[in-house]
């Protein structure tokens, strides 16, 4: 990812399955602490169940909170508060005192600061891949791996903090010299999705707070702790209070992603998500001509062609699509491949598929964990279902698994229509879906046939 200065990194995913649960004030503590347990973590401290302002750890003002589930085991987690606009005003005018300090920071300063919270960061990296899967899902080795990628993050820009350069154009006037400075923009609207709860907001965080930004955090409600746990350790690094803050939110989500876009303090906005989302906040950021950073929702492409190394191809196709459970951004989501080797290829990639091992992300011997919720499932069997219908075969899975959690059978379809919705839609789930092409002018229009604007393209030859 190119550093960035003025531009720093943000992301956003606005709906949720989860259902806010309102608990008395007076037994709130009891609960919270009692919840800590279920996390199983080597330091117990990094679980926070309060969101985050000016430097201390708050309540809703309400006493709303939002219950938090394990997806594979549909066990509750720990709640975190249902804050509402009025705490996410006052999250914002933390954020922009803050930056009258931290903007004059020295690149150093920031840059030593970041380096502890990176080497927090590996100190505690056991217990945030734990969290990641607890809250996500997704098997142990694979949150490992996020982790590590979360970790990178802070690193590269703490190194990038103190490479803030600037340039001297020429001018054409003998008397003059054009100079190009770089300077933080201001506070920053941070919100992430839940398929990487960890590594979405060093992504976006760590830009900011090498360039001097100040920001204000909407995590996801399916995965708040592990962001909680970052801003812990943030704060332990030597972060002064006000330059991060963090507003957990579902119900209030409306409200909440509206302030952080049209908020005047607010001067840049970033987000990771749906396509129907990024184009609401796009529409809201426009209102104060803020600078805005998207990443949508994708549709990807996988062509193999004819004479493909079709192990290799099919060893590709697994990571591509099946990784996260089919639930990131850049996994293929539509299967090309030409006529002389289709079958040779659904075959060998079906066998793979019938041996992953389905199951809870702690236990070692788990390839693919659950959906997150069970919309996701709901979307899935959708998507089979109206294949299916359209005269595609169901080679394996295409169904909801038995027991508790959010498990769906990892699925392969042959000869999927175009019009299916699978083709049309990202399904975020997984499930491989095959077409069969005959040339390469047919399969580059197929490929290019869809509305999403994130097309990672993989293609085999």
């Amino acid at each position: 990812m190119p550093p960035t200065h003025r531009i720093a990194s943000v992301s956003l995913a606005l709906t949720s399955h989860l259902k806010p649960r309102f608990i008395p004030r007076h037994s709130l503590f009891r609960y919270r602490m009692a919840s800590t347990a279920a996390f199983g973590l080597k330091d117990s401290s990094l679980i926070r169940t309060q969101a985050y302002i000016g430097g201390k750890w708050v309540d809703a003002k309400e006493g709303g909170v939002i219950k938090v589930t394990n997806p594979a085991t549909a066990e509750e987690l720990g709640t975190v508060p249902e804050m509402g606009l009025d705490e996410t005003k006052e999250a914002i005018a933390a954020a922009s005192e803050a930056f009258r300090t931290w903007s004059k920071t020295t690149a150093k300063q920031r840059h030593d600061i970041l380096m502890k919270f990176y080497a927090l960061m590996q100190e505690h990296q056991d217990d945030l891949a734990r969290l990641i899967t607890l809250e996500n899902g997704k098997p142990l080795a694979e949150a490992k791996g996020e982790h590590a990628y979360s970790a990178s993050f802070i690193e590269w820009f703490a190194e990038e903090a103190v490479r803030t350069y600037g340039e001297v154009i020429p001018s054409p006037f003998p008397q003059l010299r054009n100079v190009v400075i770089k300077q933080p923009i201001g506070v920053v609207s941070i919100l992430t999705p839940w398929n990487f709860p960890s590594a979405m907001i060093t992504r976006k965080l760590g830009a900011a707070l090498a360039a001097g930004c100040t920001a204000v955090i909407k995590p996801p409600p399916e995965t708040p702790f592990s962001a909680l746990a970052l801003v812990e350790l943030a704060t332990r690094a030597g972060v002064p209070p006000g330059v991060i803050n963090v507003v957990t939110t579902q119900a209030n989500v409306s409200a909440v992603g509206r302030e952080m876009c049209e908020n005047t303090a607010v001067k840049k906005v970033s987000f990771t998500g749906s396509t129907p989302v990024a184009k609401m906040l796009y529409g809201l950021a426009a209102s104060t001509l803020k600078k805005v950073s998207i990443e949508a929702g994708g549709n990807a492409p996988f062509i193999v062609f004819d004479d493909a190394d079709i192990d290799a191809a099919v060893a590709g196709a697994i990571v591509s699509k099946f990784r996260g459970t089919g639930q990131t951004c850049v996994c293929a989501n539509r299967i090309y491949v030409q006529s002389s080797v289709y079958a040779d290829f659904a075959s060998r990639l079906a066998e793979k598929v019938a041996a992953f091992k389905v199951g809870n992300g702690l236990d070692e011997a788990t390839t693919h964990g659950p959906l997150i919720h069970d919309r996701a499932i709901e979307k899935v069997q959708r998507h089979v279902d109206d294949a299916v219908s359209k005269g595609a075969q169901l080679v394996h899975g295409g169904k909801r698994l038995p027991g508790p959690g959010s498990f769906f059978a990892p699925t392969v379809l042959s000869d999927v229509p175009q019009d299916a919705l699978v083709n049309k839609e990202e399904t975020f789930g997984p499930l491989a879906a095959l077409t069969r092409f005959e040339t390469e002018e047919e399969v580059i229009k197929l490929a290019n046939d869809t509305p999403h604007l994130l097309l990672p393209r993989s293609a085999y030859s």
